[in-house]
């Protein structure tokens, strides 16, 4: 099949600060061999030479791809970068990753050919293999730190280390990325492709959100499948500057992302929504409202109040403050 019978995909990295890693990005989707794609890589002000990499490799990507964009700016943040990256794309689909990470060769190939033939589906993923910061290949033990024999190694793919945490999911069937089991966190791998199309439904990205990748996986599991292909299709690099290695950081994200999310689900409309949605805000109401019941309370001296219905006020005098 020659490059214009096949639908194009748009590349799509945010980048920052990773000017070791961005040539190993790079070079990674000109090796794909999938052949109908364009390139765009945002820099976000990063303070090292990551923008100038990038420019040392732009004839190379110009004779590669049928479209190159290399933009840097100051920085706003992950949020705002995709939505900029996301507003210069052509393509039918959109490959998104991070500008640390690396693409097997057969990556978008397979994705692409699974979209295609499945159009229920908006979302297509597989398995990560799991890379250090040399680029070497490496696993994981119970504590995610980095061992370099398979006979050590507690989890050998991130996939693994997924599946072992999410017990209940079956990654191999149609539970997997539906809105009901992402509510309470996110499971799907890197590396993965969209439909472009599916855009019009999610909406922008937002720092109300900024856990941006779980948040965005939930948007999409409102309206349509996810796709686990059980492959090894991209390396995950995983070093000490990784964002998820810093616990407290990354709660008060989740934090703050799932509050954002509750608020869309108390004013959403349900039709054209996969009816699982539904199901998941009656549930998630009956909880908030047993924990309004039992934990909601405001500490004055010695006095509890407990909040029915929001309106509802019943005050307790404690000796144990403890309560």
């Amino acid at each position: 099949m020659t490059v214009n019978n096949l639908p194009l995909v748009s590349v799509c990295v945010p980048a920052y600060n990773h000017e070791k890693y961005i040539a190993d990005c790079i070079k990674s989707i000109v090796n794909q061999t999938y052949k109908n794609i364009e390139l765009i890589i945002i820099d976000d002000g990063s303070s090292d030479s990551t923008f100038k990499k990038m420019q040392d490799l732009e004839s190379m990507c110009k004779k590669r791809f049928v479209n190159v964009i290399f933009q840097t700016k100051q920085n706003e943040g992950i949020c705002k970068t995709i939505n900029k990256l996301y507003s210069l794309v052509h393509g039918k689909y959109i490959f998104q990753m991070a500008s640390d990470d690396v693409s097997k060769p057969e990556a978008i190939d397979t994705l692409v050919a699974f979209l295609e033939s499945h159009p229920d589906y908006a979302l297509a993923v597989g398995d990560n293999d799991i890379i250090d910061g040399d680029g070497q290949r490496v696993y994981w033990d119970e504590n995610r730190n980095n061992v370099y024999s398979a006979r050590q190694a507690k989890y050998k793919t991130f996939g693994a280390f997924l599946r072992a945490h999410n017990p209940n999911i079956d990654f191999n069937s149609d539970e997997f990325g539906t809105y009901s089991t992402l509510f309470h966190g996110n499971y799907i791998p890197n590396g993965y492709l969209i439909r472009r199309d599916i855009l019009e439904k999610t909406g922008p990205f937002t720092t109300d959100a900024p856990l941006e990748d779980w948040w965005f996986m939930l948007q999409v599991s409102k309206y349509a499948k996810i796709k686990y292909i059980n492959r090894v299709l991209f390396s995950y690099r995983w070093h000490g500057a990784n964002t998820v290695t810093n616990t407290i950081k990354m709660q008060k994200m989740s934090d703050k992302t799932a509050v954002y999310e509750w608020g869309l689900l108390k004013h959403a409309h349900f039709d054209g929504m996969m009816p699982d949605v539904k199901h998941v805000y009656h549930r998630e109401r009956r909880r908030h409202f047993i924990h309004r019941f039992i934990y909601h309370r405001n500490r004055y001296d010695d006095i509890v109040t407990i909040k029915l219905f929001g309106f509802i006020k019943l005050k307790f005098h404690i000796k144990n403050k403890g309560f």
